[in-house]
């Protein structure tokens, strides 16, 4: 499905202002999901009742008002490595290999 496609779509129950598939940025792949703009919450409410459930392209759309992202803490890269390394550890005081 395009963007245009999608507008088309949404644009039967008001007036569209955006819309925005989001894609991989290594790929350029579509990731399965997209946001609509709408210039009124009664046309975008109409929209999300009649489009959701509904089918296009043989696929299901499941359409819902976006909420806001939750704030997650940033992850430090130095923290990320010593986490799958873990801790330094020595084991025994003779050199490898010297087992007796």
């Amino acid at each position: 499905m395009t963007e245009e496609e999608l507008k088309n779509i949404f644009a039967q129950y008001g007036e569209v202002t955006g819309v925005r598939l989001v894609s991989d940025r290594e790929t350029g792949r579509a990731k399965g999901f997209g946001f609509v703009e709408m210039a009124d919450d009664a046309q975008a409410n109409a929209a999300i009742e009649a489009v959701n459930g509904s089918v296009q392209g043989g696929r299901p759309l499941k359409v819902n008002e976006a909420k806001p992202r939750e704030e997650r803490p940033r992850r430090e890269f130095g923290d990320r490595r010593r986490n799958f390394r873990g801790p330094r550890r020595e084991f025994g005081s003779k050199p490898f290999g010297d087992r007796s």
